[in-house]
Order: structure tokens, then C-alpha cells, then sequence
């Protein structure tokens, strides 16, 4: 389980050391840095994906994304007797990203391109560090990344060998140097991070790929924008917790129940007590639609080390918050959950959990912070 993310220098979040739970919800006011912090874990899950730096130039490369404000800010500034303004610089140019769990941790140091890179808005890979533990530490470093050069510590004899000296700055460790020998825990690593899930684009539109006929085919992950809803329902009915699935609509929609048409075009039909036929997906309210969606996520029979979720409750009626809040609680049990969302009805809900931490995020002159919760210990690699 991962028990710290760690952000530097992304947008409002100009240094920020987060605790992750089994089940945590990230909340705030509109602003205060959550969507930041939601993306902060996509790009790291992006680096496994070899796919880092491409995705910060498409959010407008590397002056677009890193925190805008001061390197530091005095004690006068946050008194507000000086103005707000620049200050020497005394460290480079960084965005960072991290995390650490019980078994392994990760950090990656983003800086400006070396001259004359025809692509300069594109960031480059200054250095990174995967380690055991927690904490990063000299001994328990096992792949380090400096420039273009990586060195692995052999998980048999201990030593170090030369790994690469030639590693592109937008290439990542994670993806390029990962062996079954020396590279094993850099490999095992990288395919963990492969398997974490975000849902923040489920779609109910009507031209929502959920409402449409769907090819039934074995689904045990439902797609980031539910285009396979009905197959990884009948999915989860065939191989999963049919009685969870059945308690999870009822519980939402008494009385009512789901079926799969056969064949090899299917759909879902939810049957509703008083109406003669049952109602297609092309039929239902978005906010039932959405619900089924993420029931469907949720109920998965193959769950991921980590499931993020963006503001769910999205389209759902209040009624149906504590029956989301179970849902939520009963994936916890299988995998990690981060949930970002301000929808008081469905914390409400989930804080009467005993393994839910709540992070609440302010702002304050444009930098986000946890003013409830205190950091964990943090400890960057050095350029």
C-alpha cells in the first residue's frame, strides 16, 4: 500500500508531502489544489506507461506546470508587511514527484532541457531514485538515475553495476532499465504502477459509449470511460461477487434488478418494480447511469494495487451518497482507494469508516496545504 505522495513545484502544490490510507479522501474548496494533486498521481502513473514527459507538454510543457510563486516565502510575506515577490534562487529548477509504501518508494526530478534540445518545452529527467521502505535512505537505495546515467544494485550480491550512461532525458528509468536480473524490483515496480486505475471521464452523455450495444467479451476492468459497462457487469456475474453486485443495486434502487442480454452484441437492462419492460442503458438518467458505472468499477474481480477516483458523485442525487459510501468502503477492503471529491453528503458517509483518512486542502497565497494533518517524513534525491 502506498502511505506517501509526495509533490514539489507543480502548480499550487509548492511543496507538499500527502498521507495515504487505505481508503483516503482528498477534499477542499474549488481551488485548493485537489484536480493538482489527482494529476500528481497520473503522472506518476504515466512514467510506468513511459509516458511523463509527453503528458506534461501536452498541460503546456514545463513553465506551464511548475508553481508560479516565489522559491520561498519570508515570514514578513505570509505577514503580509512585504509585498509578495521574487527572491534569489538557491535551488534549480524542479517539479518533483514521489511516493513511498511498505515495500518501495519512487521519486522522479524534473528540469529545464540541456541547450540546443530542439524540443524545449518539453521537460527533462534530471534524476531518480527507487528505494525500500518508506523512507529513502543511502542503504536502501536500489536504482539510482543521475543525467543520462543509471546504476542498479544487485539484489544478490549487493553491489552496484552500471545500468546505462546514455539514457534520454525523456526517457525514464522505470521503462528503459528494468531487467528480470539486476532490474527485478525496478521491474516488479513499474508493472504495479501499470496496474493502478483512475476514473475521472466515466460518461453518461447520451452519445455515452455505455448507452450503446457493447461486444460481451471477458471484462474485468471496466474502461476509464465505461464504453464496456454491460460486459464487465456480466463479467462481474460470472466470475465475481454476484451478491455484492445484486445488494449494491438494490440498496441504490430498491426493487429493482440488472440484467445482460445474450448474444454477441449485448446490453444492460435494469429492471424496475411497477414497469412491464426493463429500461435499456440508453434510457437512464445520467445520475443512474454514472452510479452503475462506478458499481461496475468498484465490484471489479480483478482489483488494481490503487483505484483513483475524481469527484464521482458527479450527476448522483444526495439519496444516493451512502450507497456510493459502501461501495467505496467494501473496494477499500481489496485495494487502495484515493477519492477526491467536496460533496459533504458523501464524506458524511464515509467517514464513519474506521480505516478512512480525510486530507482537507486550503490555499493560501496561491500554495496549497494541509493545515489539519501533518507531513510524513520525506526525504527528496539530490541532483
Amino acid at each position: 500500500m502506498i502511505t506517501t505522495l509526495a509533490v514539489s513545484g507543480y502548480r499550487s502544490l509548492r511543496e507538499l508531502v500527502v498521507p495515504l490510507g487505505a481508503l483516503t479522501i482528498i477534499t477542499g474548496a474549488n481551488g485548493s489544489g485537489k484536480t493538482s494533486l489527482y494529476r500528481s498521481l497520473r503522472l506518476l502513473a504515466e512514467t510506468a506507461q513511459g509516458r511523463l514527459v509527453a503528458t506534461l507538454a501536452a498541460e503546456g510543457g514545463l513553465s506551464s506546470t511548475l508553481w508560479a510563486g516565489p522559491e520561498r516565502f519570508s515570514r514578513s510575506m505570509r505577514s503580509g508587511s512585504d509585498p509578495i515577490q521574487g527572491t534569489v534562487r538557491k535551488g534549480p529548477i524542479s517539479l518533483k514527484l514521489g511516493f513511498s509504501g511498505d515495500e518501495f518508494g519512487y521519486a522522479v526530478d524534473l528540469g529545464i532541457p540541456p541547450p540546443g534540445n530542439p524540443f524545449p518545452r518539453d521537460p527533462a529527467i534530471k534524476v531518480e531514485a527507487m528505494w525500500t521502505g518508506e523512507v529513502l535512505g543511502r542503504t536502501t537505495m536500489f536504482a539510482e538515475r543521475r543525467g543520462s546515467f543509471v546504476r542498479l544494485r544487485s539484489s544478490r550480491t549487493h553491489e552496484w553495476r552500471e545500468a546505462t550512461e546514455s539514457l534520454s532525458p525523456f526517457d525514464s528509468m522505470v521503462t528503459h532499465c528494468a531487467d528480470p536480473d539486476d532490474g527485478a524490483e525496478l521491474l516488479a515496480m513499474r508493472e504495479r504502477m501499470r496496474d493502478w486505475r483512475f476514473y475521472d471521464s466515466l460518461r453518461t452523455d447520451p452519445e455515452a459509449p455505455a448507452r450503446r450495444p457493447q461486444v460481451m467479451t471477458y471484462t474485468p476492468v471496466l474502461a476509464s470511460n465505461g464504453a464496456d459497462l454491460a460486459a464487465a457487469i456480466a463479467t462481474i456475474r460470472a466470475i465475481g461477487d454476484r451478491s455484492a453486485l445484486r445488494d449494491a443495486v438494490e440498496q441504490a434502487f430498491p426493487g429493482c434488478h440488472l440484467e445482460v442480454e445474450d448474444g454477441d452484441y449485448g446490453g444492460l437492462l435494469l429492471h424496475q418494480h411497477g414497469l412491464l419492460r426493463p429500461l435499456r442503458a440508453a434510457e437512464l438518467s445520467d445520475g443512474t447511469l454514472r452510479y452503475l458505472l462506478l458499481m461496475a468499477a468498484l465490484l471489479s474481480p480483478r482489483p488494481p494495487e490503487l483505484m483513483v477516483l475524481n469527484e464521482p458523485e458527479a450527476s448522483l442525487h444526495p439519496s444516493l451518497m451512502p450507497s456510493l459510501a459502501r461501495l467505496l468502503a467494501l473496494a477499500a477492503q481489496r485495494c487502495q482507494i484515493v477519492l477526491v471529491s467536496h460533496n459533504e453528503d458523501l464524506l458524511r458517509a464515509l467517514r464513519d469508516g474506521d480505516d478512512c483518512r480525510e486530507v482537507r486542502l486550503e490555499k493560501s497565497l496561491g500554495e496549497t496545504s494541509m493545515p489539519d494533518a501533518g507531513m510524513p517524513r520525506w526525504n527528496w534525491p539530490s541532483r
